[in-house]
């Protein structure tokens, strides 16, 4: 300290500093003083500058201690300082002259005992819950045989390759690894970029997007998993679209992403074993139902079989179902030609009927014997209004006159149109046709023969053609005698 002083004013005994002098004294001071140190305190006030650096209080119940970390120091630190977290930092004491003021430089920040990072735990899991981020609604049903699984973990580590070997036992399933650090200042940042990562991947792209991610890790302390309580990490795990499984730590393990994953396996081969069903149990499965399904398709063929074969013994034979239709036709084929024959015969008589009452000479004759009688009545009335209603009322029947001899002639004509058209249809439904297609009419006696039964009872037959009879047996060496007439001739009315 003798170079910084002067040599003392006369009549004065204290020496004189200069304000930079002062600082830079207290300064090497403090730092030779105390060098390296760890204070435990509670964290107070809390404030991240834009330039990356941290300001934070240190504070117990009667001081306060300003800390800072540097914005190139904060990555190293394990746990990120939150107001009211009791900690130990550790730095190196320094002072600020510029504004007179003493800090601590830190550079590692650890939580002050189990029970206060407990405490902290708890602190985030009431939070997180009251957002809704463990609510039950918000899981996602694991798929059943996802085809790619994104396993976010340390590549050199054991646990990898426990599921990649379970994996492999179970039902060999393609595999993408993202490597994270699984402790640290870095754990946090990392697992929660890899879980937006693998949600970012464009589904059939080159790198194919999982069906299911897997967040595991292997035992440790609790400060060894505190990077799986950050809320940075549950929160990316709540964002994600696809399911996801947490398998950090052993069993007795908890951590935060467990409470918002949407499934938790006790540890990372359990993992594996949620992840995907066991193959050979898959296998023999499906083989069970393939023959349960063959039995019971074979069981339904037979008794739709049998129920085939009940019913149809109780269905007739078609023989006997035709049976009466037949004798039906027959029966109706027999009276149709009758029916005919006498259906004309009757139109023809009351064509003669009507045609005997309505001739034009009776109408004439009659129509002359009123215009006589209308003569004889005009001669002897002398009035001329008389006069003309007569005239008109003669008027009136000439006209009369005129239209029924009209409209006989009419009628006339159109029943003899009919009378023709039914004569035709009965030259058509005539056997004189049938003869002419080649069929011929057997008689013996006058009488129809229509089995061979009978013609051979017979000593003479006559066979009727289209062009004529010829007689056989003892009817052919008399002398012919003339054919039998139809029955019965109808002759024609015209």
């Amino acid at each position: 300290m003798s170079d910084l002083l002067d040599d003392p004013i006369p009549g004065q005994n204290t020496p004189e500093y200069t304000v930079s002098e002062i600082s830079g004294e207290v300064k090497q001071t403090l730092e030779g003083s105390f060098g390296r140190i760890r204070v435990r305190g509670e964290v107070g006030r809390v404030f991240k500058a834009r330039s990356g650096h941290l300001y934070y209080d240190i504070k117990d119940d009667r001081n306060v201690l300003a800390c800072t970390t540097w914005k190139g120091q904060v990555s190293g630190l394990s746990v990120v300082p939150e107001e009211g977290l009791e900690v130990v930092v550790t730095g190196r004491l320094t002072a600020f002259g510029a504004q007179s003021k003493y800090n601590l430089n830190v550079d590692e920040v650890s939580v002050a005992g189990q029970g206060a990072l407990m405490a902290l735990l708890e602190k985030r899991k009431k939070q997180l819950e009251s957002e809704g981020l463990f609510a039950p609604e918000r899981k996602k049903p694991l798929p059943y045989l996802p085809q790619v699984i994104g396993v976010v973990t340390s590549p050199s580590g054991a646990v990898i390759r426990d599921i990649l070997h379970r994996l492999r036992d179970r039902f060999p399933r393609k595999v993408l690894i993202w490597p994270v650090a699984v402790q640290g200042a870095n754990c946090a940042p990392e697992v929660a970029h890899a879980i937006n990562g693998f949600n970012q991947l464009t589904p059939g792209g080159a790198l194919p997007r999982p069906d299911l991610i897997i967040v595991a890790r292997g035992g440790g302390s609790i400060e060894d998993l505190w990077g799986f309580n950050e809320e940075i990490v549950a929160r990316a795990t709540s964002a994600s679209d696809i399911p996801l499984i947490s398998a950090v730590g052993h069993e007795t393990d908890t951590t935060l992403i467990d409470f918002v994953s949407d499934q938790r396996a006790p540890t990372p081969t359990a993992a594996a074993e949620l992840a995907v069903p066991v193959r050979m149990e898959l296998l023999a499965w499906t083989g069970e139902q393939r023959a349960r399904l063959s039995r019971a398709a074979s069981d339904a063929v037979q008794r739709r079989m049998q129920r085939l074969r009940d019913l149809s013994r109780a269905l007739p034979r078609p023989d006997s179902l035709l049976n009466t239709p037949r004798q039906r036709l027959d029966l109706i084929a027999d009276r149709l030609t009758p029916a005919l024959t006498r259906g004309v015969q009757n139109r023809r008589l009351q064509v003669v009927e009507l045609s005997a009452h309505l001739r034009p000479s009776t109408l004439r004759g009659l129509v002359t014997t009123r215009q006589e009688s209308l003569r004889n009545l005009s001669s002897r009335l002398s009035l001329r209004p008389i006069q003309r209603e007569i005239d008109q009322q003669r008027q009136n029947l000439t006209r009369l006159g005129d239209r029924m001899n009209t409209a006989q002639t009419t009628r006339l004509d159109r029943l003899q149109q009919q009378l023709e058209a039914t004569d035709r249809l009965r030259e058509t439904l005539s056997y004189k046709a049938t003869l002419k297609r080649g069929y011929a009419v057997v008689r013996a006696d006058g009488d129809v023969i229509t089995t061979k039964v009978q013609a051979a009872k017979q000593s003479a037959l006559e066979i009727e053609f289209a062009d004529g009879i010829l007689s056989t047996g003892a009817a052919a060496k008399t002398s012919p005698k003339k054919p039998k007439p139809d029955a019965p001739d109808q002759g024609s009315l015209f």
